[in-house]
């Protein structure tokens, strides 16, 4: 068998443009699908995979390990967000063409399911823009909360701490500290809260918010600040008490191994759409294991992403949880074939062949590239501030 083509399908998804990868093989039929989406970067990520395919065209796609070898090393060049991301797709699509071929889910190639269901974690309001990265008032996180609930959910993601100072003013620490309050008293204890930093927040400030929270019992503390800053992240997790999450902007084994070395965070979050795609996440998530640090595949992306990343959850022995996106654009399930459907807010193991997912390309193309949504935010004074 040979790969004959390698093209990419980009869909706007108003703060994302997915990026779907197509391998197609000489097998007449067979094909698959990965996902590369890595928002405000499509162009350059398109690109890539356009670079990367003149090395993989003519290659047996079932070699998926020596292809990523070919990927990561052929060029000279390594590394970086832009080249993982177009790995990772292909390396999806290769997997999904292995699982059809031979007629298994991708979780039995490798290694069969570790358990018999996996949970999901909702964003606040489902993930839409709005409700995601612009509720600002207590009212609004409680009434949120209410609605992951009542869709079965049992851990919910939020942000309520806005575009961060280096030092934060009381006023606006105990505003979010409100926000949180609201979530736990409409949620009672039988609902997990993780709360996104995204990196806004110098160390200090992270630890002075993080103090406020103590009583709210957090499943995870994410991205607390810049991850590039391993000893920071260390300092954060040794002065606050629960579980520091992060991992999402690292790619490759090495970018996670000073983190893992330095105990810097209990649950690690390799984007299986940015890390170096299966391939490469199940290595993260094996040296994560020896560290006895759990896994959560980062996962705020399209439908193909949710489905690689489910195959990884259902073989990975440590792993915790699984982040999705339900509610980002209302048409979002009319382009994909259902893949398993969630029930209380977990699914079983994945059953059919490959990634068991599939795109309807005909729907998909009623939404071409748009430069997505800017997210420009800024300092009171008018300096840059990290989204």
């Amino acid at each position: 068998m040979k790969i004959t083509k390698i093209s990419t399908l980009v869909v706007n998804a108003r703060m994302r443009n997915w990026i779907f990868v197509k391998v197609e093989t000489d097998q007449p039929g067979l094909y698959g699908w990965g996902e590369s989406t890595l928002e405000w970067k499509t162009k350059g990520v398109v690109g890539a995979i356009e670079d990367l395919s003149v090395l993989l065209i003519g290659q047996d796609p079932c070699r998926i390990e020596h292809i990523w070898q070919i990927m990561h090393r052929q060029y000279f060049w390594r590394g970086g967000i832009t080249n993982y991301s177009a790995m990772s797709g292909i390396d999806q699509a290769l997997w999904d063409i292995k699982g059809k071929d031979l007629g298994q889910p991708v979780c039995n190639l490798l290694g069969g399911p570790v358990r018999d269901t996996l949970r999901f974690y909702d964003h606040l309001g489902g993930g839409t823009l709005e409700n995601m990265y612009k509720s600002v008032e207590p009212s609004e996180f409680a009434e949120r909360m209410k609605e992951s609930m009542e869709k079965g959910f049992t851990a919910v993601k939020a942000m309520p701490i806005p575009v961060a100072e280096y030092i934060e003013s009381p006023s606006t620490l105990k505003r979010a500290m409100r926000c949180v309050e609201a979530m736990r008293n409409a949620a009672g204890d039988d609902i997990d809260i993780m709360l996104d930093l995204h990196a806004r927040t110098t160390p200090a400030a992270a630890i002075q918010f993080g103090r406020l929270l103590t009583d709210f019992n957090l499943f995870w503390y994410e991205e607390p600040c810049w991850p590039e800053h391993i000893d920071a992240l260390v300092e954060v997790a040794r002065a606050l008490p629960y579980p520091i999450a992060t991992g999402e902007r690292l790619t490759g084994r090495w970018e996670f191994r000073e983190l893992f070395e330095k105990r810097a965070c209990s649950v690690v979050q390799p984007d299986v759409s940015h890390c170096g795609g299966i391939s490469e996440a199940r290595r993260i998530a094996a040296m994560a294991e020896t560290y006895m640090i759990s896994v959560a595949c980062h996962n705020p992306q399209g439908p193909v992403s949710t489905a690689a990343s489910t195959h990884i959850g259902f073989a990975t022995p440590n792993y915790l949880i699984q982040e999705m996106v339900r509610a980002d654009v209302p048409w979002r399930s009319d382009i994909v074939s259902e893949f398993i459907p969630l029930e209380a807010g977990q699914c079983s193991a994945p059953t059919r062949p490959g990634l068991g997912i599939e795109i309807n390309e005909a729907e998909a193309a009623k939404y071409p590239w748009q430069p997505e949504v800017l997210m420009a935010y800024n300092h009171r004074d008018g300096s840059v501030a990290d989204w």
